[in-house]
């Protein structure tokens, strides 16, 4: 642990102390603390951002910034891990992770390329995936009007109208991005009340484009080629009723990418029933040691990019403890 290089190693190259999976915020700060205690690191990730470039646009909550765009900061978080890569005190490896084993005192990370990667500690940093809607029509028209990435796909949307799936923050956040294209935004919440904040309820209505549909069910998505119409029912009158969109963009939540680790220790005592890693709040530790785990893969209360950079620095340091 005490020498930094990746050259002059008597264990095998592809043998490391501490591998991290993940590239979002939590993944991005546990290698850069990683790499200021001189642990000897690999950041395994598909790509940088996580969740952090799929659903924000700008941010107005990250100290230091009054507004950054979600591109700008993501890039920032980059940049600063490379320049450790450049030092040698880290290695970069874009792949995809498919399993994750523990053999004695050692993990084996397995990647969808067949590659092999050991270390005696792993950081669990995969974030989360949109929750489906599971309604008829969702998968017909995945890539056709259904969106889970307001950002990927919003600009796609000029003058049109659109529906956003879920009254919760990312939903709004969702709806007041759209309305920089969108002609029309409808946000349709199965309960009877908002739970986005006060806030961005504000800015949606400063907006003039977008409509807010409470007690509304979503029962199909309907189209030719494309999408052009959803049903929802109203829960109130259970009258089923139409709205012409040519978007639909659900915003309904997130389950954690969890699969990799699922069997690597007893089930109910590494995942709660939500699907989430269940970790020691103080170390980010897991019920497997060595295996660690940090940001919105976890049971943590707020998913926030703020909240997931510290349980990676957490990890981090939990790590580097648990290795000495």
């Amino acid at each position: 642990m005490k020498n930094n290089s990746f050259t002059n190693q008597n264990k095998k190259q592809d043998c490391f102390d501490l591998i991290i999976v993940g590239g979002g915020p939590a993944g991005i700060t546990a290698g850069i603390y990683a790499a200021r205690q001189g642990i000897k690191t690999l950041l395994i990730t598909k790509e940088f951002g996580g969740q952090v470039l799929k659903k924000a646009g700008m941010i107005e909550n990250y100290p230091g910034f009054k507004e950054i765009s979600a591109l700008d900061l993501i890039k920032k978080f980059e940049n600063h891990l490379k320049k450790f890569e450049s030092q040698g005190k880290i290695k970069i490896a874009f792949e995809n992770v498919g399993k994750i084993k523990k053999d004695n005192n050692y993990f084996s990370i397995l990647t969808e390329n067949k590659k092999e990667y050991k270390s005696r500690a792993v950081i669990v940093a995969t974030g989360a995936d949109p929750r489906p809607l599971e309604v008829p029509g969702e998968k017909e028209f995945i890539g056709k009007g259904v969106s889970y990435c307001v950002t990927c796909d919003g600009a796609c949307f000029q003058n049109k109208n659109v529906a956003v799936i879920g009254g919760g923050e990312s939903g709004f956040e969702a709806a007041i991005f759209l309305a920089n294209f969108a002609k029309k935004i409808y946000v349709l919440e199965y309960s009877p009340y908002i739970k986005a904040t006060m806030d961005n309820q504000k800015k949606a209505k400063n907006t003039g484009k977008i409509e807010i549909i409470t007690l509304a069910e979503v029962k199909e998505i309907r189209g030719e080629n494309f999408v052009n119409s959803i049903i929802y029912q109203d829960l109130k009158t259970k009258e089923n009723k139409t709205l012409n969109v040519n978007g639909v963009f659900i915003e309904i939540g997130n389950q954690p990418a969890t699969s990799l680790v699922k069997g690597l220790a007893k089930f109910d005592h590494l995942i709660n029933n939500l699907d989430e890693i269940a970790i020691d709040p103080r170390t980010c530790a897991t019920s497997t040691p060595g295996l660690f785990a940090a940001g919105d893969v976890t049971d943590v209360a707020f998913k926030q990019i703020i909240v997931a950079c510290g349980e990676g620095s957490k990890a981090a340091m939990s790590a580097f403890k648990y290795l000495q």
